[in-house]
């Protein structure tokens, strides 16, 4: 079975440059937002229960798909609305993710290291004794936000995402290596290969 690494980082931080880095090195990429919408497909049982939870308007009438907006603004409109989708929702991708990282088909070779990119870590910590480790990806605030700006998103935009994000410090005390993003591509890129030769070993 691959080594499994826990990919994280906040918002423009350069978590997902850092995955197409290992991607290009031969890791597989496995996307937790892709695992979470096939456990939401329209007619699964967790769609289903989280409909009679938060509502049965989530779901249209006609397509069977789940409003993934409004449900997020009921359920994370509280912390004890959060605990209630995650206690719904976490099983399903838990057992979903299990069965993706143990399957060898999930490539056509069974690679030797498969990346699952976290895009919020304290919304998993359940799945976290899946992973081997936990690869966090960082960057000052500030540059942060000048990157995201750079690519077109507004500052009000940034600022909003990123208050909703694990902070920096949590995400810190959860890794078992952290990659600082603070410099140029190069830099970037090389810390990618200085982590690579530690956890691989080549």
């Amino acid at each position: 079975m691959a080594h499994t690494t826990f990919l994280a980082g906040g918002i423009a931080s350069g978590k997902s440059t850092v995955a197409r880095l290992l991607h290009d090195r031969g890791a597989w990429l496995c996307d937790l937002d892709q695992v979470s919408r096939e456990v939401l497909e329209a007619g699964s049982p967790v769609l289903e229960s989280i409909a009679s939870e938060f509502g049965d308007d989530l779901v249209d009438r006609d397509t069977g798909e789940l409003n993934r907006g409004e449900l997020a603004a009921r359920a994370f409109a509280t912390p004890e609305d959060t605990a209630r989708l995650e206690a719904i929702e976490m099983p399903a991708i838990r057992e979903r993710l299990a069965a993706i990282l143990t399957s060898s088909s999930c490539s056509g070779a069974e690679p030797k290291l498969t990346i699952v990119e976290v895009p919020l870590l304290d919304r998993v910590e359940d799945l976290l004794p899946l992973a081997d480790d936990v690869l966090v990806v960082t960057a000052p605030l500030a540059l942060r936000r000048k990157r995201a700006v750079g690519r077109g998103m507004t500052g009000e935009d940034f600022d909003a995402r990123a208050a909703r994000q694990p902070s920096d410090e949590y995400l810190r005390a959860h890794a078992t290596h952290v990659i600082e993003n603070d410099g140029d591509a190069a830099a970037l890129e090389a810390a990618v290969g200085t982590w690579w030769l530690e956890v691989m070993g080549e």
